[in-house]
């Protein structure tokens, strides 16, 4: 029988990225997003590599959402075995006076506080298998803070903790918990942080080769398919232009 993996903010970047390759590698997915119609495609490709794909439309940042998404799973999707809490974003990048509620809120909700409401939910079932692993996306900005990164910068620094806190909670279950802490990679994530602004987006990523989606999937992969005595507590991924959250080497 396949093992079962769900991956949440599945419609684009990390998320689905990690969702093709743990499909290749034989995992039935739950995938998670708001954009119907890009789960629906993404379900379709998945299914090419002839596995079973649950798609589940909801906003992580809605408990009530998350927790009749949840709720209503069928018996034979229960028994998740791998649950990549990829959902995040920023949103602005101004300094601390400067910064927008609504930007402060959006990155809390979904960064921290999705994060906590969707494993609140799948937890009590790995604890009753005694079996199960929570692989938590992070950041560099969960261990660095930069000028402008504030507010993101702490809701990062969060996940590094809740990940800490759920690693030494879930020991006696034998429950892994694992985080990647990506550098920069291209995704839609500059698009999101500058508000659609494509050129500022461009800019993050000028004069040097950032990672990739696959970059990080790659990572994932290698985090769930350890034997069972082996767990991968973090992994830092920088692009080999970038040495710290603030100093990377551009060409030009």
């Amino acid at each position: 029988m396949n093992k079962i993996a769900m991956v949440t903010g599945a419609t684009s970047g990390i998320g689905k990225a990690t969702a093709v390759k743990l499909a290749k590698i034989g995992f039935n997915l739950i995938i998670t997003g708001r954009r119907e119609e890009k789960l629906t495609a993404l379900k379709a490709e998945l299914e090419a590599n002839n596995i079973q794909v649950l798609p589940l439309v909801f906003d992580i940042r809605n408990t009530d959402a998350v927790d009749s998404a949840i709720t209503a799973i069928k018996d034979n999707w229960t028994n998740i075995d791998v649950l990549v809490n990829n959902a995040g974003l920023a949103a602005g990048a101004d300094p601390i006076q400067d910064g927008l509620w609504s930007d402060w809120e959006q990155m809390i909700d979904t960064n921290i506080k999705g994060l906590l409401y969707l494993s609140k939910k799948i937890i009590p079932g790995m604890m009753e298998r005694k079996q199960g692993h929570i692989v938590n996306v992070s950041s560099i900005a969960g261990k660095e803070t930069y000028a402008n990164g504030n507010v993101y910068c702490a809701t990062k620094h969060a996940v590094e903790a809740i990940t800490k806190g759920m690693r030494i909670d879930l020991l006696p279950y034998n429950i892994k918990v694992s985080s990647v802490s990506p550098g920069m990679v291209e995704t839609e994530f500059s698009i999101v942080r500058y508000h659609g602004d494509k050129e500022k987006a461009d800019n993050v990523y000028k004069g040097l080769i950032p990672l990739y989606a696959e970059d990080i999937a790659d990572a994932i992969e290698f985090m769930v398919t350890r034997p069972p005595h082996v767990n991968i507590n973090d992994m830092l991924i920088m692009p080999s232009a970038q040495a710290s959250a603030v100093y990377n080497h551009r060409e030009g």
